[in-house]
């Protein structure tokens, strides 16, 4: 495929994107950033061809990638899985991952983070279940263990907080039956039988002291 560049033209439907031409016939595509380097008259030999085309490999594999990123956090088997999908090659995938790593763009222990803290606000989970989804998202349980162990994050705080939000739908049962229903919910999500107990103890006496003060108040009203 070896030639002389005879034009160099900006794809219409991608204007980061420019058609290289080779003794009058188009050759390849390359990425605007790679394309800058070369000028009409160039000779091209087949190296320097595989050389810009495995650029070009690159390129396209990184903004893949950062279009993946730009939706919220992954980890970095997430990303690897995400460029494998569209046709990369693991040395590319390797070496795109190995860039990203070193601007902080991929960061397992800073994933895990991320994952902790939006669990804990919107979905309170025990560490068995955040365990379990980090480990399917590729995590190493070295970089897991190490981040739950600096976290805040509290099984007892969080079993409580997702058994509040749960309680009231069974605030008129029997205390036996209330316990087992949300004693099962909080169970489905990883918490242990201890925490499970007290998070159902503390629900119950804090739904039944609001209802106490609520009849308080309709009395002193009466």
């Amino acid at each position: 495929m070896s030639g002389t560049i005879t034009a160099l033209v900006v794809q219409q439907r991608n204007t980061d994107r420019v058609n290289v031409y080779l003794d009058g016939k188009f050759a390849f595509g390359l990425a605007a950033i790679e394309a800058i380097r070369l000028k009409r008259g160039q000779v091209l030999n087949d190296a320097d061809i595989e050389r810009l085309q495995a650029a070009d490999d690159m390129e396209k594999a990184r903004e893949k990638a950062l279009r993946f990123l730009g939706n919220r956090p992954r980890s970095e088997w997430e990303v690897r899985q995400n460029l494998q999908k569209a046709g990369h090659e693991a040395g590319t995938i390797d070496r795109v991952l190995e860039r990203l790593r070193g601007v902080g763009l991929v960061d397992d222990a800073a994933f895990v983070r991320y994952w902790l803290d939006n669990r804990a606000q919107f979905k309170p989970k025990g560490a068995l279940a955040l365990r379990q989804e980090l480990r399917r998202k590729g995590v190493e349980r070295e970089v897991i263990d190490a981040v739950l162990a600096e976290s805040e994050h509290a099984d007892d705080n969080a079993a409580l907080r997702s058994a509040l939000a749960k309680a009231d739908r069974y605030r008129h049962l029997p205390r036996p039956e209330f316990a087992q229903k949300l004693g099962a919910y909080l169970a489905r999500r990883g918490f242990d039988y201890g925490t499970v107990r007290e998070a159902v103890d503390a629900a119950w006496q804090q739904l039944h002291a609001d209802d106490a003060a609520s009849s308080y108040l309709d009395e002193l009203e009466e």
